[in-house]
């Protein structure tokens, strides 16, 4: 995403670079494919001779969007691309959730780090190691969550260094063992006065007042020091 703000568009123009049996890649688009933990849009697609529905999204630097069978694009269609806000906007509260959940968990739990997370509209996921998470622990962690989105911190975005991100925070706590080497500059999202700050390609909202209020869901143990806690928002 260009920007914060990119993930608010909605509707877009572009043309047909590449058709398959059942799908289309365009000069540029709006569709968020599947990637960095966080699920892909969905939307409509309208061209001169009808309307596709998207279902799926996949791919990096060329984005597929798959349409069905007999979907009548060719290369170099004109199209209007419209994505499904209500599933785009869920996502981006449930990821910046993720952000500050997986922050404060760092902060209260001896260095917990976040090892796996799958963000979905309904509800979402993330595995933390180590740690294993009982009743009380759950309660403090969510109250926190609740109580800093009540502060309605900004969540701003920018470009910057390996060294500049670990300046600020741990390399352990933003995972940076996990980004290929040959990548020196990194699209980051901030939380506030680093509340949270973490290398991120996924969609956001501009302050954590939007995301409403974090529901704990369920904790299962997944081995090796491994739990996975769920969440909803409300």
């Amino acid at each position: 995403m260009e920007s914060i703000d990119a993930g608010y568009l909605k509707e877009f123009d572009a043309s047909v670079s590449r058709v398959t049996e059942n799908s289309v890649v365009l000069d540029k688009t709006l569709f968020y494919p599947l990637g960095g933990g966080q699920n892909w849009d969905t939307g409509k697609i309208s061209f001169e001779s009808g309307e596709l529905t998207v279902s799926e999204v996949r791919g990096r630097g060329e984005i597929e969007h798959f349409v069905g069978e007999d979907h009548g694009l060719q290369q170099g269609d004109s199209i209007h691309g419209v994505i499904d806000w209500e599933r785009r906007y869920s996502h981006m509260k449930m990821h910046t959730a993720q952000h500050l959940v997986s922050g404060i968990v760092y902060e209260m739990f001896d260095g917990a780090r976040t090892v796996g997370n799958q963000i979905h509209a309904d509800q979402s996921r993330i595995d933390f190691n180590p740690i294993k998470f009982d009743e009380s622990m759950i309660e403090k962690l969510f109250e926190k969550a609740n109580e800093i989105v009540k502060d309605d911190a900004e969540v701003t975005d920018g470009i910057m260094t390996r060294e500049e991100i670990n300046a600020i925070m741990p390399p352990e706590r933003t995972n940076m063992n996990l980004l290929p080497s040959s990548v020196r500059n990194l699209r980051v999202v901030r939380i506030g006065d680093n509340i949270d700050l973490c290398p991120c390609a996924g969609t956001h909202v501009k302050a954590l007042s939007e995301i409403g209020t974090l529901e704990f869901l369920s904790k299962k143990n997944k081995g090796k020091g491994t739990t996975r806690v769920k969440y909803t928002l409300a």
